[in-house]
């Protein structure tokens, strides 16, 4: 496993053991929970467009080196059998092959209720075709790796995979939380997560201009450490501009890029 991978894994099953544990009645009450089916996702402020972001990791006791990477995310508006949708294509690069990966989701355009999703790394593809009751392989992908693969949900759920998008269209404010149920194709069951305003910040972008975000907010404790995700969205825009994760003496940073960045895919020889 990557190391790049592998700190987004000991994020994801941190979260999951420390929510399985911590959600209980009172604290869901004290929260506002995401259902699906409530339709309280912000689907309008979801704009259409590529996004660019520059993703680097430190580690506090290498002050030698940084590892970088790039990911793209291109979201569609688009209409398949009647219906609005969103489509979202993500490319991740990095410094080799070996750490690319492309991703695929389609979403309900209504309330952004996941449909399909898959995602290939290196030459391994797993494809889901995904429902408000259940995840099943999709057996019309040539070679799937999650073949015969299907769980039966106990709620619907949000594509984790799609968890920047998602935040855009929340409903920010001052003292709000966030109970989310987000899933991850391919890990056990659906979960709750948890996410707190814990705030407003200013922050500066190019030629020193200001933007007013809100500050989300999530953390979590496993194995004897201490996990933090902190994201920066703007409160005029509902834009993802910037997130700072600390994790076992390390940090991964991204930051948005500016609309200027060159749209590297149609320069690839195909």
């Amino acid at each position: 496993m990557k190391p790049e991978h592998l700190a987004e894994k000991i994020i994801a099953v941190s979260l999951s053991l420390l929510l399985l544990l911590s959600h209980t009645p009172k604290v869901l009450a004290q929260t506002d929970t995401i259902r699906v089916k409530d339709k309280r996702l912000l689907t309008s402020t979801l704009k259409p467009g590529l996004r660019q972001y520059l993703v680097y990791f430190q580690n506090t006791k290498d002050s030698h080196s940084l590892k970088f990477w790039l990911w793209l995310r291109d979201i569609n508006l688009e209409t398949r059998n009647g219906e609005k949708v969103f489509t979202v294509t993500q490319h991740w690069y990095g410094n080799d092959s070996s750490s690319y990966r492309s991703v695929y989701s389609i979403n309900r355009a209504a309330d952004f209720a996941p449909l399909y999703h898959s995602e290939t790394i290196g030459k391994k593809t797993k494809a889901f075709n995904w429902a408000s009751d259940k995840i099943t392989s999709a057996d019309t992908v040539a070679n799937n790796e999650a073949k015969s693969f299907e769980l039966d949900f106990t709620f619907p759920n949000l594509n984790w995979n799609l968890d920047i998008e998602t935040f855009e269209m929340l409903p920010l404010a001052e003292g709000k939380s966030f109970a989310i149920p987000f899933y991850e194709a391919g890990i056990p069951a659906p979960l709750y997560v948890l996410y707190k305003v814990t705030g407003s910040e200013v922050i500066s972008t190019l030629n020193g201009s200001k933007v007013d975000c809100w500050k989300l907010y999530n953390e979590s404790d496993y194995n004897g450490r201490h996990f933090t995700e902190t994201y920066w969205i703007s409160k005029k825009n509902h834009e993802f501009l910037k997130e700072e994760d600390a994790f076992g003496g390390g940090y991964r940073y991204k930051i948005k890029m500016m609309g200027a960045a060159i749209n590297l895919l149609p320069r690839f020889v195909k």
